[in-house]
């Protein structure tokens, strides 16, 4: 029972981690988003980057429950985090030099 729940875990974790991908999709459409759905995209995107995070850390800690998703799935949440961590690094930046 307990395999099967780190299972399903696992495979949300990747989910959740992968979804930030869903913000290409405009790009490569050419759309152009109103300002309000923008900023609430980044949030959500924020959101799904933390929680992707939280459970890959959670399915990767235990040694059974270790498997090739979620090292991938905390491979990918590791990255979105530093990525994020950037963009506000530099935000903050760029605001402190005006």
């Amino acid at each position: 029972m307990e395999n099967k729940k780190m299972k399903t875990l696992s495979m949300v974790s990747l989910i959740i981690s992968v979804l930030p991908l869903v913000t290409l999709i405009p790009v490569f459409l050419k759309i152009s988003l109103p300002e309000g759905v923008s900023t609430a995209w980044s949030g959500v995107n924020i959101v799904c980057v933390v929680a992707g995070l939280i459970l890959s850390i959670v399915c990767v800690k235990s040694d059974e429950s270790r498997s090739p998703v979620n090292i991938a799935s905390t491979i990918i949440s590791v990255f979105w985090c530093l990525l994020v961590v950037g963009m506000v690094a530099l935000a903050l930046i760029l605001t402190f030099i005006k």
